[in-house]
């Protein structure tokens, strides 16, 4: 069918309607998984049934990928990578390669962004705001490092020579989230690709349709990919179990919840001990003292960073802790901003909150908020499901935040996944900081002051792999993402990526 580029012509992206109409044609086109270049249809008859969030219908069925599948598409990604073709060719045309992808995404974006929206609940604005351009960029970013991965020769006794050499990994596993889909997707293959893998993707069954679009995209638009390089299943979790399992495997990268990783790294080392990336989850401390340089700025980031993409975020900071001086101002400002929010459908202009992105997301969240106030917290705000949406049986939270809570209370320990924020009052920067660091997680910490030294000691004294100064959530391709302890192995971004996608040879010669 024609692509939404040309459907959508004569209008702004804003026209929803040609958006949505588009989108429905294409929910009623049958899917597959993509494998050595084809759409492979045949095969298991199991599927799993692709829900709007929004709305509670059914989207379509997506295809559950069995042992056959997964063989099929291992496979031909080792045949790709043992014929030399993808991790030979000049690194300059792999280079144009990864920035046509890149063009690609951004000709697309609107299309991508409504299938991105329709099954995960987020707003279209979300989608095509922020996800989207970074999911285009992330590949012009990466196109950069096929040349610039530079090797090294170490010092060694005169009559010998002693170099090393990154080589690409192999087939590689790509196990994606479905709270950003399609970004994350991008994160991994991106430089997977630019290192000269060959790669098996594996969306969340929740959340495959904005990359079955874009594999769609590739097979239609890119000519000069050789087939078998990037493959396409959908499934399960079974269907994950069995490619990290998989002797044909090389390494595994998998981004989702710590329980998940954990059986992902108990899977990968019972089969061949492939290596594996992990980026897991968070319980991140946002700590602003009574020195905040700008109270009105930090209370807009705070929520912001809070509650955007309706809370479903790793790196979200869902534990403030606010001194005592301005804890009440502080706190009784984030009220006034959540009392104001609608939620509402994804295409929904005036909406300024989603819909959780899936049933049991949205169960869980409900749990913990009365997890809460069985344990003694006071509902401030919020608490409870909106029923705005579509007869009611949209998966709405109203924003919630607790106070009357301590840290060793479990809405302050467990990683919710949702609109749910506790606020802690705190005394001294040592008392904070014990808090802060008293969680099995590490991937991200704030804190707000204008004094610089207090900022610096406060920083090297934070457990947590990133670390934000008076402006929480900064991200930018060149900075390593990822965090401590129970918050995942590696990097994604930057140069340190790099290293999930290469192995180091080290090579001798006497001269």
């Amino acid at each position: 069918m024609p692509g939404l580029e040309e459907v959508m012509q004569t209008v702004d992206k804003s026209d929803t309607a040609r958006l949505l109409e588009w989108a429905q044609g294409w929910l009623k086109e049958e899917r597959g998984h993509y494998i050595d270049g084809a759409w492979l249809y045949e095969g298991a008859a199991e599927s799993i049934p692709s829900i709007d969030p929004g709305t509670g219908r059914r989207l379509c069925e997506i295809r559950q990928a069995g042992n056959r599948e997964i063989d099929a598409a291992v496979a031909a990604a080792r045949k790709a990578f043992a014929d030399r073709r993808w991790r030979s060719m000049p690194r300059r045309e792999r280079s144009r390669l990864l920035m046509s992808i890149a063009d690609l995404i951004r000709e697309h974006s609107a299309e991508l962004a409504a299938l991105e929206a329709l099954d995960n609940g987020k707003l279209f604005k979300e989608a095509i705001n922020d996800d989207l351009p970074e999911a285009a960029d992330v590949f012009d970013y990466y196109a950069g490092w096929t040349d610039k991965h530079y090797s090294e020769c170490s010092p060694q006794d005169e009559g010998f020579i002693n170099y090393t050499v990154h080589e690409p990994l192999g087939v590689c596993a790509l196990i994606v989230p479905w709270n950003f889909p399609l970004l994350l997707a991008m994160w991994k293959i991106a430089p997977a690709l630019a290192m000269g893998n060959t790669v098996v993707v594996k969306p969340s069954p929740f959340t495959s349709l904005s990359i079955l679009r874009f594999f769609e995209l590739l097979h239609e638009k890119i000519d000069n990919l050789p087939e078998g390089v990037i493959n396409l299943v959908t499934g399960g979790a079974e269907t994950g179990r069995l490619l990290c399992e998989h002797m044909g495997v090389d390494k595994v990268s998998f981004t989702g919840s710590t329980a998940t990783g954990k059986a992902v790294v108990a899977s990968s080392a019972a089969s061949n001990l492939k290596q594996v990336s992990l980026e897991l989850g968070g319980k991140s401390p946002n700590i602003v003292f009574d020195d905040v340089p700008d109270l009105d700025f930090a209370i807009e980031r705070s929520y912001a960073a809070m509650f955007s993409h309706k809370g479903e975020k790793c790196s979200e900071p869902t534990r403030l802790f606010v001194h005592r001086k301005i804890h009440d101002q502080f706190v009784a400002r984030l009220v006034d901003i959540a009392s104001g929010v609608k939620c509402g459908a994804q295409f929904d202009e005036s909406a300024d909150q989603g819909s959780q992105c899936n049933q049991e997301q949205f169960d869980k969240i409900m749990r913990y908020i009365e997890i809460g106030k069985s344990e003694g917290g006071r509902i401030v705000v919020g608490g409870e499901r909106d029923t705005r949406g579509e007869n009611g049986r949209g998966l709405f939270v109203r924003p919630t935040i607790f106070t009357d809570v301590d840290n060793r209370m479990k809405v302050s320990r467990d990683e919710i996944f949702g609109p749910v924020l506790v606020v802690i009052p705190f005394a001294s920067d040592d008392e904070v900081i014990e808090m802060a660091n008293d969680s099995i997680y590490g991937l991200a910490a704030g804190l707000w002051t204008r004094d610089v030294s207090r900022a610096h000691t406060v920083a090297g004294r934070l457990d947590a792999g990133m670390v934000f100064i008076n402006r929480f959530g900064c991200y930018d391709f060149a900075s390593p993402f990822g965090g401590f302890k129970q918050s995942g192995w590696g990097k994604e971004m930057a140069v340190h990526s790099l290293a999930a996608y290469t192995r180091l040879k080290s090579v001798w010669l006497k001269l």
